[in-house]
């Protein structure tokens, strides 16, 4: 989500995001150049599907319904843009305010019931657009609904690396160093990466493992467990619990090989990426959109997800032949540049909205089609609401997902994000924003 507010305000648009509730989400935003505007809305979650929690999403939808149009009208938006489909009450709000909506989805659910997905693509419909940040999601979409795929664009995610590629270490000696960001949470598989060290350890391979990340708030009991494991497999000098961090680059470029071993789908893997772009060789779950994520990389490896040994495995190859994977890594870090840069991220965004675009030296450009005067302009976007860093612990209210702005680690407040934005945030954003932008340029 920042990086959209990036590209909309980079374009000469004013952005207005709104958020459930304040928090450092805030601080980020404006910082870009965009104005918050709090106001609370109801989040879809699976108790909805339940008689009791249909009547709360209904009385919630009725006490936010007149303080949500308003905002949309009081900020003169042109366009309302949905962050998240968990937050499925601002489609039809823009709609019924006569405002074009498009809806940037971030979620793909492969493994829950039809009818939850159904359920989650139903608002879909309404929108005038959908931006899609992988072909897994989009494929998880139409499968619920096959005329989503004539409104959608994919869009990879914009992911900003740390610069210059710079080589792993000449040689693995001494310990091959594992790396894990994200939460820690059941479904990110930690445990996994945790055996696999057990494994490798057993076969004679000396491997450590940096975890960097922290719970969700409810969701201690599980970094508990993991630390028992540690204990219980005897690897407490081979495992570190490093919690939040703002900044992932420098573990990311202290490691030999990062592992992503989620259990569960992933609509997208920003870690992934994160990973090529720091020139690291990655071993990630053959699962939904992480095998996209590392498509086409020569020193990327999918293994069958929940298997340690497999991990171990992978990691094992990379240790016996790491002269090919670390000049293989080097290579896919510029590929993955390019596939991922936020100036085209930007481009196509802007282009989607109907706004034009910025090209790479910060002129406003446009899309195609007779050029005509638009008299300040504004779009109205929303982003999800609930807000989570990755691998950080949130505290909210609201849903969330693993979204598009995602920070590493730790706890925070507000609506999703990740900061997966620049600096020390990297990749997904979610949480509940508001998006006003208005064009003072030429639209082409």
């Amino acid at each position: 989500m920042l990086e959209t507010v990036d590209a909309l305000v980079a374009a000469g648009r004013r952005v207005v995001v709104t958020l459930p509730a304040d928090g450092p989400l805030v601080q980020l935003i404006e910082a870009r150049g965009a104005r918050v505007e709090l106001c609370l809305s109801p989040v879809l979650r699976k108790s909805a599907l339940r008689p009791v929690g249909m009547v709360k999403l209904l009385l919630e939808t009725a006490r936010s319904l007149p303080a949500s149009i308003s905002l949309i009208r009081r900020s003169g938006a042109a366009v309302v843009l949905v962050n998240t489909v968990t937050i499925p009450f601002w489609i039809p709000v823009g709609r019924l305010v006569r405002r074009p909506v498009i809806c940037h989805v971030h979620e793909a659910e492969a493994s829950a019931s039809s009818v939850i997905k159904r359920a989650l693509a139903l608002p879909l419909l309404l929108a005038n657009k959908l931006i899609v940040n992988s072909r897994f999601s989009l494929g998880v979409l139409t499968s619920s609904f096959a005329r989503l795929g004539r409104k959608a664009t994919v869009v990879l995610n914009a992911v900003a690396g740390p610069g210059q590629p710079t080589l792993a270490r000449a040689g693995l000696d001494g310990v091959v160093r594992l790396l894990y960001i994200g939460r820690l949470s059941p479904r990110k598989g930690p445990d996994v990466a945790i055996e696999a060290v057990n494994v490798l350890r057993a076969r004679g391979v000396r491997a450590s493992l940096d975890l960097v990340g922290a719970p969700f708030p409810g969701y201690e009991w599980f970094e508990q467990d993991l630390r028992d494991l540690v204990r219980r497999k005897d690897l407490g000098g081979a495992v570190t619990f490093h919690g939040f961090q703002s900044d992932v680059w420098p573990h990311l470029l202290s490691a030999d090989v990062v592992v992503v071993p989620s259990v569960k789908d992933e609509p997208f893997g920003n870690t992934a990426v994160e990973s090529v772009l720091s020139a690291r060789p990655v071993v990630v779950s053959a699962t939904s959109g992480l095998q996209e994520a590392v498509e086409g990389y020569g020193s990327a490896q999918q293994v069958r997800p929940a298997d340690p040994h497999a991990l171990a495995d992978a990691i094992g190859r990379v240790h016996d032949d790491w002269p090919t994977f670390r000049e293989k890594a080097f290579q896919d870090a510029q590929t993955a540049a390019e596939r991922h840069a936020p100036a085209e991220y930007a481009r196509r965004v802007c282009q989607i909205v109907g706004f034009g675009s910025v090209s790479a030296d910060g002129r406003r450009g446009g899309s195609s089609g007779g050029a005509r005067r638009v008299g300040a302009a504004t779009v109205t976007a929303l982003a999800r609401g609930q807000s989570t860093m990755r691998g950080q612990s949130t505290t909210h209210g609201q849903s969330t997902t693993h979204g598009q702005s995602t920070t590493h680690g730790q706890s925070t407040t507000h609506g999703q994000s990740t900061t997966h934005g620049q600096s020390t945030t990297h990749g997904q954003l979610s949480g509940m924003r508001l998006y006003r932008l208005d064009d003072q340029a030429e639209r082409h």
